[in-house]
C-alpha cells in the first residue's frame, strides 16, 4: 500500500502536541502494511491502530512512537494524559475513509493508526533478570498473530510480565498481533528466543517447573501442579497441530494435558493458554 497517496488529504494537526519537522508516514520495512512482514522477521516499524492498542503503546515509556494518524472521533476517544507524554508526536488528522485506505479491509481501526518501533527484542546474555518472576509464558513456533494477540491478552490478565518466543518462526508483531492483543503487547516483556531448548534448561537451573502443553501429556495439568507444587513457572505452548518439538519436550520438567472430558480433545491454542496460565496461577497461589 503506497502511504503518499493514502495521505494526500490528511492534514497536519493543528494543535498540540505537534512535530515541526512534520514528515510522512513510512511504510513498513521489510514487508508492505497491507500484507505484513513474514512470520519471523523482526521488522523496524510497525502501525499500530484501535483505541486500547494506541493508548497502551502511547503510555508505555519503552515504546518508541513516530507519528498519528487519526479523525477527530479518534483523537477524542484517546487518553490526552498519555498522549501528553509525547509532546513532539508529528499528528495528523484525517477523515475515517483516508485511513480506510492505509490498512486491510477487516482492520478496525477505530480513527487511530501510530507508527512506531516494535517492541519485540533479541534475548538477554542470561535470563536472570526474569528469575524472580512467578509465571513465564513460552511459545514454541507459534505464528498465527491473532492467537498470539489473544494469548498475551490473557497472559496479561494473569499477571505474566514475560513472554519467551522463537527467534524463526514467530509471529512478527504486527498491527493484527496488536489489536488482538487489545494493549497487551505493551504489558509484557517479549523476548526472542534462539536456541529455547537451552533457555528452558537456564529456566529450571533458576528452579523454574517448566511445563509444556501436551495432549498426550501422561497426567493432566492440575496433577502435575499439586505433584510439583510449584513456587515459579515456566509455560511452554507449541504450535497447532505439530505441538511441542522435540528437542522442547525434552527441555521440559514435565508434559501435562488439559482435561478435556467432552468429545473435543483439544483447543485453540489461544483458549489452551488461558485455562493453563488460570491453572498455573491458582496452583502458585496455594505453594
Amino acid at each position: 500500500m503506497c502511504h503518499t497517496a493514502a495521505m494526500k488529504n490528511i492534514r497536519k494537526h493543528d494543535g498540540p502536541p505537534t512535530n515541526k519537522k512534520g514528515g510522512k508516514p513510512r511504510g513498513q520495512r521489510g514487508g508492505s502494511n497491507r500484507g505484513g512482514p513474514k512470520g519471523g522477521e523482526i521488522v523496524e516499524n510497525v502501525w499500530l491502530y484501535g483505541v486500547h492498542t494506541v493508548d497502551a503503546a502511547l503510555r508505555n515509556p519503552k515504546r518508541k512512537v513516530r507519528q498519528l494518524l487519526a479523525t477527530d472521533s479518534g483523537m477524542e476517544r484517546l487518553d490526552h494524559n498519555a498522549l501528553a507524554q509525547h509532546p513532539d508526536l508529528d499528528i495528523r488528522i484525517g477523515k475515517t475513509a483516508d485511513l480506510d485506505r492505509m490498512v486491510t479491509a477487516d482492520s478496525v481501526h477505530q480513527g487511530l493508526l501510530l507508527d512506531c518501533e516494535p517492541l519485540l527484542r533479541e534475548e538477554p546474555k542470561d535470563l536472570y533478570d526474569f528469575a524472580d518472576d512467578q509465571i513465564i509464558l513460552v511459545l514454541d513456533q507459534v505464528t498465527d498473530p491473532h492467537n498470539v494477540g489473544a494469548i498475551l491478552r490473557s497472559a496479561v490478565a494473569m499477571g505474566v510480565k514475560t513472554v519467551l518466543v522463537t527467534s524463526r518462526h514467530q509471529s512478527s508483531e504486527t498491527g493484527v498481533l496488536a489489536k488482538s492483543a487489545s494493549g497487551a503487547v505493551d504489558m509484557v516483556d517479549m523476548l526472542a528466543i534462539r536456541n529455547l531448548s537451552k533457555s528452558l534448561d537456564e529456566l529450571r537451573e533458576h528452579r523454574f517447573a517448566v511445563i509444556g502443553l501436551d495432549s498426550e501429556g501422561p497426567l493432566e495439568v492440575q496433577e502435575t501442579l499439586d505433584d510439583l507444587k510449584p513456587s515459579k513457572v515456566a509455560l511452554v505452548l507449541g504450535a497447532e497441530g505439530k505441538g511441542l518439538r522435540e528437542q522442547t519436550r525434552e527441555a521440559c520438567t514435565a508434559l501435562a494435558r488439559l482435561d478435556m472430558p467432552g468429545p473435543i480433545k483439544s483447543l485453540n491454542v489461544s483458549n489452551a493458554a488461558a485455562l493453563s496460565l488460570y491453572l498455573v496461577r491458582a496452583a502458585i497461589k496455594k505453594a
